[in-house]
């Protein structure tokens, strides 16, 4: 499993859906309203799905209605933001500290005390449940 940046190419290819990989290692985007995650709403932990790295807890999570997992809130130190000029318009692109790996956008715009909304791919997500099945 890759562990950081220096992973190779290859690596992330042999560990990775092709759609995980286009959003994760190419900065694609997912089709809104498409993701595993989205309505989510057990108790756990969010993770990078290239790595591993624990990124955002459940009780961050809510419904933006944009159509992808929204947090309002990361783990400390688990993500990197960085500038994003693409497309014309200024964002700010949410990476994975661990491994470098593209997760979305956050936006100003979240609806709780931290005003905050990580807008993040689903696909670059994986979970850990705190329930019992």
């Amino acid at each position: 499993m890759p562990a950081d940046e220096n992973a190779s190419d290859d690596d992330f290819k042999n560990k990775l859906t092709p759609e995980q990989y286009r959003v994760l290692r190419e900065k694609g985007t997912e089709a809104a309203f498409t993701g595993e995650y989205l309505n989510e709403k057990r108790k756990g932990m969010f993770k990078c799905a290239a790595c591993g790295n624990q990124l955002f807890e459940s009780n961050t999570k809510f419904d933006s209605g944009t159509g992808w997992p929204s947090f309002d809130k990361a783990i400390p130190g688990a993500v990197e933001l960085r500038n994003d000029d693409t497309y014309g318009m200024h964002r700010t692109e949410v990476v994975c500290k661990n491994c470098g790996s593209h997760l979305g956008h956050i936006f100003n715009d979240g609806p709780t005390t931290t005003g905050k909304r990580y807008c993040i791919n689903s696909v670059c997500l994986g979970f850990d449940s705190k329930e019992e099945a």
